[in-house]
């Protein structure tokens, strides 16, 4: 530790109390490698204070001593957005002891909730009032609601509810002077300029730190039914998607996979089966539900609705869960897809990306020609949420594999594939964020941008103290 570092860890201890820092470097280490376990900083110390009059104490005497400061929640970032550099010259600013549900208005159908509280926490409290937060995805149990906000989080209901951005009302964050802004106010209508809310949501805190959100919430689910369905093509997905959104607004997940992938989960994960009899080029799983029991029940909607697809020779078959146990059963293959292509197809380049969703069928059959006739040898697949346009989209080794086919190719695959993205007019990054891991993509293919999101950086950051090395 060094002694600037020293300086603010003793005047954190002395004001704040010993419980709001950790050096003890076995506690540490967890939290110095990201989810996936590609990069492992180091710090030699976390301070974790427990309130925002606190956090911005501590800020403000960072910013006096020079110390930079990686925010830090559940560290489940999938591209190293919460990783310490690796030279040792950040600490960790822990918010989970931040962890309280503040208030929860039924009434007004929202809840103001500290940055350090798990998500799966959140959804049990709200569960309590009849209540539910529409954002779930598989790190629940460990991701916080800062984190979720910093990264414009996703998952599968973003089709029905929209990301992490669509769902917050109000922001309360500490800015890297040591400011205290308080977004939390829920004001319909305020053009007072620039929303400071909203330039922090997704900003992967290098602009503020968030300690609490005002969060939008919706009525428990009542009932809901899950459809497996066989397809022959995604474009034949996407006008089943299409042909269900014209009829119903209670279509919260609309999931798209291929055989290859399915029957990869089959092989490897005990206890699956197969939804359908036979063998479909393309798989999609829908979920619908609804809120009261005046509605039309999920499993009596879908059935109507499938049957005139399945009539018009869109859908070729499906079969809808018949209780909440089989319900659970078809989550599950989806949720297992990622584990299962990688113990049964080994290496790949992985790639979170998303296009118009109109586009997408064309894109992921054109980008997969191209890229298989570069890298011959190589086989693309596809998986994800069709429904918001943001595709799981993986190139594997194939007849290329060797030990080193990551190192050697990857880099240049996932050039290829961004490239393809970018000509269609799509992202790099539709759910995960930038981190480490593509902020040199992000410059190379959006040089405008980063000029434009460096220079906000400059203006409210300009010492570069809030989680250096990430997105910009």
């Amino acid at each position: 530790m060094n002694p600037t570092q020293q300086s603010l860890v003793d005047e954190v201890r002395s004001r704040i109390g010993e419980r709001a820092v950790i050096a003890d470097p076995a506690e540490i280490e967890p939290w110095l490698t990201d989810w996936r376990g590609r990069w492992h900083g180091r710090a030699s110390a976390i301070l974790q204070p427990s309130s925002t009059p606190q956090v911005a104490m501590v800020i403000a005497l960072a910013r006096q001593l020079g110390v930079p400061l990686v925010p830090q929640g559940g560290n489940t970032s999938m591209v190293g957005g919460a990783t310490p550099p690796d030279d040792g010259s950040a600490l960790i600013l822990s918010l989970r002891r931040m962890n309280r549900v503040r208030a929860i208005d039924r009434a007004a159908m929202r809840t103001d909730v500290e940055a350090g509280v798990i998500l799966h926490n959140l959804h049990e409290a709200v569960a309590a009032e009849g209540l539910r937060f529409p954002l779930t995805l598989g790190a629940k149990g460990s991701a916080t609601i800062g984190g979720l906000v910093s990264t414009n989080a996703g998952g599968t209901q973003v089709l029905r509810f929209g990301p992490m951005r669509a769902l917050v009302e109000g922001v309360e964050a500490v800015l890297p002077d040591g400011t205290v802004h308080d977004g939390l106010c829920g004001l319909k209508k305020d053009n007072r300029g620039y929303s400071i809310d909203q330039l922090l949501i997704g900003a992967e805190g290098t602009l503020g730190v968030i300690t609490a959100a005002r969060l939008k919430l919706v009525p428990a689910i009542h009932s809901r039914a899950v459809a497996w369905l066989g397809l022959s093509s995604t474009q034949a997905a996407l006008e089943t998607l299409y042909a269900l959104q014209a009829q119903t607004d209670r279509v919260e997940g609309f999931e798209v996979l291929p055989d290859e992938s399915l029957h990869a989960v089959l092989g490897h994960v005990s206890g699956t089966r197969s939804p359908l009899p036979g063998r479909h080029a393309w798989h999609a799983l829908v979920e619908v539900v609804a809120e009261n029991a005046e509605q039309e029940s999920p499993t009596d909607l879908l059935a109507r609705l499938l049957e005139a697809l399945v009539a018009k020779g869109i859908v070729t078959d499906a079969v809808i869960s018949s209780s909440e146990a089989q319900a659970e059963a078809f989550w599950r293959i989806r949720d297992s897809l990622s584990e299962a292509e990688r113990a049964t197809f080994g290496p790949a380049t992985q790639h979170d990306i998303s296009v118009p969703i109109s586009d997408m069928p064309r894109f992921m059959s054109d980008a997969a020609e191209a890229i298989e006739a570069a890298f011959p040898g190589t086989h693309v697949s596809g998986f994800g949420h069709l429904g918001d346009g943001n595709i799981h989209f993986h190139v594997r080794a194939g007849e290329r594999r060797s030990e080193d086919w990551l190192a050697r190719e990857g880099p240049v695959v996932t050039e290829m594939v961004h490239d393809l993205v970018t000509a269609a007019g799509g992202s790099i990054s539709a759910e995960h964020g930038i981190g480490v891991m593509k902020r040199e993509e992000l410059e190379r293919l959006c040089p405008d941008r980063v000029r434009a999101l460096r220079a906000i950086k400059a203006a409210l950051d300009p010492t570069g103290l809030f989680n250096p090395g990430k997105l910009v």
